[in-house]
C-alpha cells in the first residue's frame, strides 16, 4: 500500500506543476509583471518584447512548463524577482524557518490532542470533557490570524512578555536564543489551530473504542480502566488520529502563511503570500508544487505510522 502511495505521488505532483502553469497561462496578468514591478507601466511596447524574449515569458505555456520541469531535474528552479536571488536559495534560507515552527507545532497538538482526547474520551459527559469540547469548537470556528492577533495582544503588547514579530531583535545576528522567544508566540498560534479537529478526532476515537466488544470483554474480566487504556482504547483510538494528521496538511500550511503573515517570521508561507501578491510566478511555482509534494509525503508518512501500529492494515490493503 505504501509503495503504491509513493508511485502514484510521483504523476500527482506532475499534474499538479502542469495545472500551475495552465492556470497561469489562463490568468489575464502579464507574467512580466513579476520581473519589472512598476517599471512594467513605463516601458515601451519593444522594450516589453525585448524583456520577454530575455525571461522567456512569451513561449507558449506549455513549453514553459516543459522546460521548467528540464530544469528542475538539473537543480534549477529559476530566479525570484519579490527576493532578487534564485528561488532555490530562498527555499533554502526559508526552509528552516517553517518546518521547524510547523514540526514543533505539530507534535506539541498530536501530544496534547492525544492525551487529553484520551481523558476526555474516557470521562465522556463530564465537566472536563464538556469545557474542552467547548474551546476546541470555539478554535475551530477561529481564523488562525484572530488567534494570532490575540496572542500579539496579551502576551507582546499587553505583558511585554514577547516580542511582536520577527525572528530576531533589529541590527541582531540570528541566535538559538533569539529564535527561541521569537518562535514561542507563532509555534502557539498555529499549534492552537492544530489542536482542535486532532483533540475532537482523538476523543470520538476513545468513546468509540471504550465501547467495543474487546474493551467490553476486557472491563468484564476485571481489567482495570489505565490498563484498558494503555492497553486497549488508546492503541485503537490513535489510528484515526494520527491518520488525520496527513490529510489536515493543507490546513497546517495555510495556517503557517497566516500566523507567518501576523508575527513577520521570515519562512517558506511568508513568500508564499509575496509571491503571489507580486506575481513573482518561479517562486510561486516552485512553493506550489512543493506544498503539493509535502501533502503527499506526510499522507504516505501517516499511512507508514498507521501500519508500524497495527500491520494488518498493511494485510488488509
Amino acid at each position: 500500500m505504501l509503495v503504491r502511495r509513493a508511485v502514484i505521488g510521483i504523476p500527482t505532483i506532475i499534474a499538479v506543476s502542469f495545472a500551475i502553469f495552465a492556470v497561469a497561462a489562463a490568468s489575464p496578468f502579464d507574467p512580466l509583471t513579476g520581473y519589472l514591478g512598476s517599471r512594467y507601466q513605463n516601458a515601451t511596447a519593444a522594450q516589453r518584447e525585448a524583456m520577454a524574449a530575455a525571461y522567456q515569458t512569451d513561449q507558449p505555456w506549455v513549453k514553459a512548463w516543459w522546460q521548467w520541469c528540464v530544469d528542475l531535474v538539473h537543480g534549477d528552479l529559476g530566479w525570484s524577482s519579490t527576493q532578487s536571488q534564485p528561488v532555490g536559495t530562498v527555499l533554502i534560507e526559508r526552509m528552516p524557518f517553517t518546518f521547524g515552527v510547523a514540526l514543533i507545532s505539530l507534535v506539541l497538538a498530536a501530544l496534547i490532542s492525544i492525551g487529553l482526547g484520551a481523558v476526555i474520551g474516557m470521562r465522556r459527559g463530564g465537566r472536563l470533557d464538556r469545557t474542552c469540547s467547548t474551546l476546541a469548537a470555539f478554535l475551530a470556528a477561529t481564523p488562525p490570524f484572530v488567534v494570532s492577533l490575540v496572542l500579539v495582544i496579551v502576551f507582546a503588547v499587553g505583558l511585554g512578555w514577547l516580542p511582536t514579530s520577527g525572528a530576531r531583535a533589529p541590527g541582531h545576528d540570528y541566535t538559538a536564543a533569539g529564535l527561541l522567544v521569537h518562535g514561542i508566540l507563532p509555534t502557539a498560534a498555529l499549534t492552537l489551530a492544530m489542536i482542535p479537529w486532532l483533540l475532537l478526532t482523538m476523543r470520538a476515537a476513545v468513546v468509540e473504542a471504550a465501547s467495543s466488544d474487546a474493551v467490553l470483554a476486557a472491563r468484564a474480566r476485571g481489567v482495570d480502566g489505565p490498563t484498558l487504556l494503555r492497553g486497549h482504547i488508546a492503541p485503537m483510538s490513535a489510528l484515526p488520529t494520527l491518520a488525520l494528521i496527513g490529510t489536515r496538511l493543507p490546513e497546517l500550511l495555510a495556517g503557517a502563511a497566516v500566523v507567518e503573515a501576523v508575527f513577520g517570521w521570515p519562512g517558506l508561507a511568508q513568500a508564499l503570500v509575496d509571491s503571489a501578491v507580486a506575481l513573482d510566478f518561479p517562486l510561486l511555482a516552485a512553493l506550489a508544487v512543493g506544498s503539493a509534494a509535502l501533502v503527499l509525503i506526510g499522507s504516505v508518512l501517516s499511512d507508514a505510522i498507521a501500519v508500524w501500529l497495527d500491520p494488518r492494515i498493511e494485510m488488509v490493503a
